[in-house]
């Protein structure tokens, strides 16, 4: 389960993930894997919307479609990209800074999410609950794609 935590203008976000470092790592840099699982619980985001240009001063962008309808362009940019340890990446028109943190952890995976500089519309528990649920998402997606795996050894074709 996800922990988040809102203190003023940060949120900090942690769960452990049942996948090596190295996985949750191509998660957040790979452009299918962001697809399956930034919209969270609140929203989708189409494949063919997202793009990632993996380096300082690169940018990722994506999609978000609501349940009601609602579309919105996200766009980021990356300040640090240290594989597969951390990703530190902005939203340049709100100054919002996100730094994601992969490390070992027994038999997985700690990932820490920590924004800083929210905006007042992101300091709610709305954005913390949101955010849960994007990393909730990601470990589905996670767990899915180990599940798939498994299934392709056991049953070759």
């Amino acid at each position: 389960m996800t922990s988040a935590e809102l203190r003023g203008d940060e949120l900090v976000a942690e769960r452990h993930l049942s996948a090596a470092p190295e996985r949750v790592w191509t998660a957040f840099t790979s452009p299918s894997s962001i697809a399956a699982f930034w919209g969270g619980s609140h929203a989708t985001v189409p494949p063919d919307s997202v793009t990632v240009d993996l380096r300082p001063g690169g940018e990722f962008a994506l999609d978000t479609r609501a349940p009601n309808g609602a579309h919105r362009r996200l766009r980021f940019v990356y300040v640090s990209v240290a594989a597969p340890h951390e990703l530190v990446f902005d939203e340049p028109v709100t100054g919002l800074r996100t730094t994601v943190t992969v490390n070992p952890a027994g038999d997985g995976t700690h990932l820490t999410v920590h924004q800083r500089r929210l905006p007042p519309e992101l300091q709610t528990t709305r954005a913390a609950d949101g955010l849960a649920s994007i990393l909730d998402a990601l470990a589905a997606h996670l767990q899915h794609h180990q599940d798939g795996e498994r299934h392709d050894t056991d049953h070759p074709t």
